[in-house]
C-alpha cells in the first residue's frame, strides 16, 4: 500500500512539474461570457448570472438572487486588471512580485491555482502565446 501510494505521489509531482512549466507561459483571455465590474477604489466584483429552469424554481421559493456577485480579494484585485490577452501568466506572476514581495510567496505555485481556478468557473480560457499559435499554423 506504501509503494502505491509513493507512485501516485510521484506521478502526481511529476505531472504537476511538467503542467507547471508550460501553464506559466498561457496567455489568460476573460471569458465571453464572464461580467464583472471593478469599482473606483479597484476591487473587481465578477457577476453570475443564474440560469435555468432549475435557478428560477429556486429564485422563486427560496429568495435566491439571480445575479451572484464574487468579490476578488487584494492580490486578486491587482491580477484581474493585468489580463488582457497578451501578457502570460508568467508575466502577470512577475508584476505581482513586484508589487507583493514576499506576501506573494509561494508565487508560483499559488497564481498557477489561481488561474486553475478561474479557468475551471469559465472566468477566463488560457490560450497558447503566440509564437506557439504561428508554430502550429506552419
Amino acid at each position: 500500500m506504501a509503494v502505491q501510494r509513493y507512485k501516485t505521489e510521484a506521478l502526481t509531482s511529476v505531472k504537476k512539474q511538467k503542467m507547471s512549466g508550460n501553464y506559466l507561459d498561457k496567455v489568460p483571455v476573460y471569458h465571453e461570457n464572464c461580467r464583472f465590474e471593478i469599482s473606483e477604489q479597484k476591487e473587481v466584483t465578477i457577476l453570475i448570472e443564474h440560469k435555468g429552469v432549475f435557478h428560477r424554481i429556486t429564485q422563486k421559493l427560496l429568495g435566491k438572487p439571480k445575479v451572484s456577485q464574487i468579490h476578488l480579494d487584494r492580490m486578486g484585485n491587482y491580477i484581474w486588471p493585468l489580463i488582457d490577452g497578451q501578457k502570460s501568466i508568467y508575466e502577470i506572476a512577475e508584476s505581482v512580485r513586484q508589487e507583493f514581495g514576499e506576501k506573494a510567496e509561494p508565487l508560483y505555485p499559488r497564481i498557477v491555482q489561481y488561474f486553475q481556478t478561474l479557468n475551471s468557473y469559465s472566468f477566463i480560457r488560457l490560450k497558447e502565446p503566440a509564437a506557439e499559435q504561428e508554430e502550429n499554423k506552419e
